[in-house]
């Protein structure tokens, strides 16, 4: 299946002034089509930084994202690590320039205008209805930090991403871990491709753990999923979704 590593560069998130919401967003829209999210990394706004991980990311996953440091201000520094990672000049781009201008009300100041100075050699994506593109160099997708942006692009060409989509099915069950742990230890001896989670819960009057059950085989995990059931009495499980 295909493989991709998120880069969120920001010193706003690595002092919690700012809460990232990116690396949520993205992780749940890649299992929907299939391609596994292997890494999230969280670095400061430093050009060397980031062009040492884009590098690495580059060249252990077949998709890169980066979240983040692509607008008109002193911090705004992704496209220059992105460029360095891969041994490309920053150039002000005609088309790029002209779309700002258009967009604008006036025309834009010096500012604007260090939007518009990219990696040479990158790739242009028509984001929708947005009038700033997606950047892409090599395989990495240069996304704004904004979570409402950065949602609006990435579903703009979310059909560019493909593998095999995991089924998933919850199990919600009224005991603790340790009173059904060797039940799962069995059906993962049964089902030893099962992608199994068990995930305790407090303060919930009707369960006290929830079981994930995932597969990229619907019947191989209708198989695990029934499997399961018959291991737990009909008291201990609440639901299945």
């Amino acid at each position: 299946m295909p493989s991709a590593g998120l880069l969120v560069i920001g010193n706003e998130i690595l002092s919690g002034k700012v809460v990232d919401t990116n690396s949520p967003f993205l992780a749940g829209q890649l299992r929907e089509l299939g391609v596994d999210l292997e890494r999230i990394l969280v670095i400061a706004d430093e050009i060397e930084i980031i062009a040492d991980e884009v590098r690495q990311m580059s060249e252990a996953y077949d998709h890169v994202f980066t979240s983040g440091g692509i607008g008109p201000t002193h911090d705004d520094l992704t496209m220059d690590g992105v460029a360095l990672a891969f041994g490309r000049s920053m150039k002000l781009n005609d088309t790029i320039w002209e779309r700002i201008r258009r967009a604008q009300s006036e025309e834009p100041n010096e500012a604007m205008k260090k939007m518009a100075i990219v990696p040479e050699g990158c790739e242009f994506i028509d984001a929708g209805d947005l009038w700033f593109p997606v950047i892409k160099l090599e395989n990495v997708h240069i996304f704004p930090g904004i979570p409402q942006l950065f949602e609006k692009k990435f579903n703009s060409i979310r059909d560019r991403f493909s593998g095999v989509p995991i089924r998933l099915t919850r199990i919600y069950v009224t005991h603790h871990e340790s009173e059904i742990a060797e039940d799962l230890h069995a059906l993962l001896r049964d089902y030893p491709d099962l992608m199994l989670g068990s995930y305790p819960r407090i303060g919930e009057q009707d369960y006290r753990v929830m079981l994930t059950l995932e597969s990229r085989d619907p019947d191989y995990l209708d198989r695990a999923t029934e499997s399961l059931r018959q291991r737990l009495s009909d008291d201990v499980i609440h639901r299945i979704e």
